[in-house]
């Protein structure tokens, strides 16, 4: 019976078996396992275990083997590959087991060793490993270009030997994918390339843009988005068409083609080309379903990144269009934008001219991105710039604005719950700066860390010690505060609504030596230098900033005088301002309105202000007149009836003058109104 039953397995067992002597040489084997249908019994016996598996791996399976030998430990389910002979040749998986053999005195005489085919299921674990490896690599970012190096990675050499990407050029840019069959002029790019080979071959360079050969198997699969698994010969019929790259498919002994087309909905994105070359087995009907699985969700990543390349598109156009092209300045105040490139709409930046020759100077940026942000930031600029127009103090405008935050939050949280908007925080920071070139100084108000840096004409950098104030919309009704520091003529203001760019610039010793001579250099070349000096990891996102260098501002552009509490003051002042202007060479009817101006301005003063009077003439870019007194009433105007006396000194103010108001400080009020001057306009 037991030699009956050794006879049978031997003849007969689907599994191999395997008897090796101490050297591991082949003493008795079963001939029915893959490796032995084309040769007979006697060709192995006596030879190597390695050639009667026909094992890839054989060193390190001998080295195993003989540790069976030496400690008698069995070898279980150890999984090894073997290659069939053939055109092209077969890979097959073996988990083999061996056990020693003993004699009945215990001497050594081998092993036993049997070979169960287990190629299947290693092959589905591949794939499902080489899935895995799509679903968690590709698709992590937001570009559709990346998505495409993501899947070639995760495929070579694990289940091609090249793997190559095209993918339609205007999808790249955001548009729609067009609809099969894809037109034969359309221009692919190629995204991805990848080689398992030492010295691989490509036919194009990633990055080259041109329309796909035809016909093709690359341009059937486009046509009617199906894959296609293509043994390639040399005789193949559509080889001319493309030579380029049947030239690289032959330097790279390329024997299989798969091509899948990248697809969603009908539509064309793009192409997945795998190839195997050289010893590796041909793609077969299990390969071209899991190729399309991968296909597939690569398009979705692709897709959805094309999506968000497209509303960030969008929203980077609403937010240029939001945006001021060109920085307000005075005499005083020389600026320039910077927008570091990034992904957030958000952020804004802005100058306002303000009377008295003064400048506000305004950054912000907006939580969130895409068009919502973007919106989000064109509405908050709007109402600082409204709000700029009654000469609020930076801490109450700043206080004004926290509120209207909040009421846009509360809106957002009112959208219905399945509004995505719905979930997003609104949270915004600020930072509003007024800068009095007559005085020397920078008043300035905070919400959230945006403090800005302060470059000396000495080479020192300073950081304006502002206390931050809370976020906008946050919720929270902490006060702000203000902070005035002296701003010396040739300094150069550094804002930017991200507080990376401020602290590396303020803590590092880049700032000093980055424009050594910034006080004569063009204030383009300082941004420029300030990109240069930021470094790559600083991850600053799409930042804004305002640049300002402070010029001198002429003394002789400015005359003040301090006036008495009598009427006779009236009378002093028209002199004294028709003095100064024709000492500025002013024409004469801008002279004459300025003199009604002052006359009116100076008795509201008397009768409803309180000493001291101050009067002040500023030529700058308009001719502005400013009547300052210790009084608290605020002048209104209003339309005087037929039958009074007076009520008409604000209403002739307004006619005369191009603009005019009234700003308030701790110690009284300013009346100012601005003239236009010749030549001045616009």
């Amino acid at each position: 019976m037991s030699d009956s039953l050794l006879e049978a397995l031997f003849s007969s067992a689907p599994i191999g078996l395997h008897l090796l002597d101490t050297e591991l040489r082949v003493l008795r084997l079963n001939t029915a396992v893959p490796p032995m249908q084309d040769l007979s019994a006697d060709d192995l016996v006596g030879r190597p275990f390695r050639d009667a598996l026909r094992i890839v791996e054989d060193n390190e399976v001998e080295v195993l083997l003989r540790d069976v030998l030496e400690s008698g430990d069995a070898l279980r389910g150890r999984v090894v590959r073997a290659r069939l002979e053939g055109e092209p040749s077969e890979e097959r998986y073996f988990e083999i087991t061996a056990l020693r053999l003993l004699s009945p005195r215990g001497r050594v005489l081998g092993l036993a060793v049997t070979a169960v085919d287990v190629s299947e299921r290693e092959r589905g674990r591949a794939r499902t490993r080489v899935l895995e490896a799509v679903r968690r690599r590709v698709g992590r970012t937001l570009d559709p270009s990346v998505s495409g190096e993501e899947l070639v990675g995760a495929v070579v050499p694990e289940f091609a030997d090249v793997a190559i990407v095209e993918v339609v050029d205007s999808v790249l840019r955001g548009d729609e994918p067009p609809l099969a069959p894809l037109p034969p002029d359309t221009p692919l790019m190629r995204t991805a390339f990848r080689s398992g080979q030492d010295s691989p071959r490509q036919a194009r360079p990633v990055g080259d843009v041109r329309r796909l050969p035809a016909p093709t198997p690359f341009s059937q699969a486009l046509a009617d988005l199906r894959p296609r698994v293509v043994p390639l010969r040399p005789s193949d019929p559509w080889l001319p068409a493309d030579p380029a790259r049947a030239e690289a498919m032959r330097a790279s002994r390329c024997h299989t083609l798969l091509v899948v087309p990248l697809a969603l909905r009908d539509a064309a994105l793009g192409l997945v080309s795998l190839y195997r070359a050289g010893a590796s087995p041909p793609f077969d009907a299990d390969d071209r379903q899991l190729a399309v699985e991968l296909a597939a969700h690569t398009a979705l990543g692709i897709d959805n990144a094309r999506r968000y390349v497209r509303e960030h598109a969008v929203a980077a156009l609403v937010q240029r269009r939001l945006l001021p092209r060109r920085p307000e300045s005075h005499t005083s105040l020389q600026a320039a934008f910077l927008s570091v490139t990034g992904a957030d709409p958000g952020a804004w930046y802005d100058t306002i001219a303000l009377s008295g020759a003064r400048t506000a100077l305004v950054v912000g940026k907006v939580s969130g991105r895409g068009l919502n942000a973007a919106a989000t930031m064109g509405r908050l600029r709007t109402v600082v710039r409204s709000l700029s127009a009654f000469d609020l103090a930076p801490d109450e405008l700043m206080a004004r604005l926290h509120d209207t935050a909040a009421e846009l939050a509360a809106e957002r949280a009112d959208l219905p719950l399945g509004d995505p908007l719905r979930r997003e925080t609104l949270t915004a920071d600020c930072v509003y700066a007024v800068h009095d070139p007559l005085v020397g100084t920078c008043v300035m108000a905070a919400a959230g860390s945006l403090a800005p840096v302060l470059m000396l004409p000495d080479r020192t950098v300073t950081v304006p010690d502002c206390p931050a104030g809370p976020s906008l919309a946050t919720g929270e009704d902490a006060p702000f505060a203000t902070v005035e520091f002296g701003v010396p003529e040739g300094s150069v203001l550094v804002f930017a609504s991200d507080p990376r760019i401020t602290a590396h610039l303020a803590r590092s010793p880049g700032p000093p030596r980055l424009a050594p001579d910034h006080g004569e250099r063009s204030l383009r070349d300082l941004c420029d230098d300030i990109v240069y000096a930021l470094p790559d990891g600083l991850d600053a996102g799409d930042a804004a900033v305002i640049v300002a260098r402070v010029r001198p501002f002429s003394p002789d552009g400015f005359a003040s005088w301090r006036l008495d509490a009598d009427p006779f003051s009236v009378a002093t002042a028209r002199s004294r301002v028709r003095k100064q202007l024709t000492a500025w060479h002013v024409d004469t009817e801008t002279a004459y309105k300025a003199q009604l101006i002052v006359s009116e301005l100076v008795t509201n003063a008397l009768r409803y202000g309180a000493p001291p009077i101050e009067l002040r003439l500023i030529h700058d870019r308009t001719l502005t007149c400013e009547v300052r007194d210790h009084g608290p009433a605020a002048p209104h105007l209003r339309h005087a009836r037929v039958v009074d006396e007076g009520g008409r000194g604000l209403f002739i103010v307004s006619q005369l003058a191009q603009a005019w108001g009234t700003r308030f400080t701790a110690s009284g009020k300013t009346v100012w109104t601005e003239q236009s001057l010749p030549g001045e306009e616009g």
